[in-house]
């Protein structure tokens, strides 16, 4: 809509933060892939934690979804990440190794290239806690080792993102990990100058 005539031109995409599964059918107050390339999205959020926590969200659904924005042309940010009990536990690696194979299998080896994935701790998320670099990249390693078995080649072009708690001041540490290729920002980007400072970070 207005939004998208405004960035017309440069390098600024729209993205949604949710999408239905399916192609059509009535399911009324879902967002479906049309509305959302309508509005001039490219790019659309799939499996937040808050979606997988408060409205029961599944790798399952995760994984219908982002087959469905793939056939669409919508790019997904595919979100995995661990609770503060499953870190405590000692299965981070396990859960996110589920959340990667279950809710990104069966795409081809382009789409698995053109998807994003987004490394997002849950217990870092709105916290102020953030995972340290060495940990944030830890996860983020092993995230591309996965993907390698999974679809080879595409494990070197997919976008890996860090999401939990960034902010101008650990952005430039986080950035300079060799597996962290970008950052899905959350309450940062309600202000416009700690906004401008994460998008004008230097290495």
């Amino acid at each position: 809509g207005e939004v998208n005539n405004e960035i017309i031109g440069t390098n600024i995409n729209l993205g949604a933060q949710n999408l239905l599964g399916e192609a059509k059918g009535a399911f009324t107050g879902e967002i479906s892939t049309a509305m959302i390339r309508d509005a001039g999205c490219s790019y659309v959020i799939v499996g937040h934690s808050e979606r997988r926590q408060y409205f029961g969200e599944t790798d399952e659904t995760v994984n219908k979804k982002t087959k469905a924005a793939l056939a669409a042309d919508i790019t997904p940010i595919v979100c995995v990440g661990e609770t503060l009990k499953e870190r405590e536990d000692n299965v981070t690696f396990s859960v996110i190794e589920k959340q990667v194979r279950d809710g990104l299998a069966d795409i081809t080896l382009q789409q698995a290239s053109l998807t994003v994935i987004a490394y997002e701790p849950v217990w870092a998320i709105g916290t102020g806690k953030t995972a340290t670099p060495d940990q944030a990249q830890e996860v983020h390693s092993f995230i591309r080792k996965i993907y390698a078995q999974m679809y080879k080649e595409s494990a070197e072009k997919v976008r890996i993102l860090y999401g939990g708690s960034v902010n101008p001041g650990n952005v430039s540490d986080l950035m300079k990990k060799s597996d962290i290729d970008g950052g899905l920002v959350g309450g940062a980007s309600l202000e416009a100058e700690s906004f401008t400072k994460l998008v004008k970070y230097s290495k």
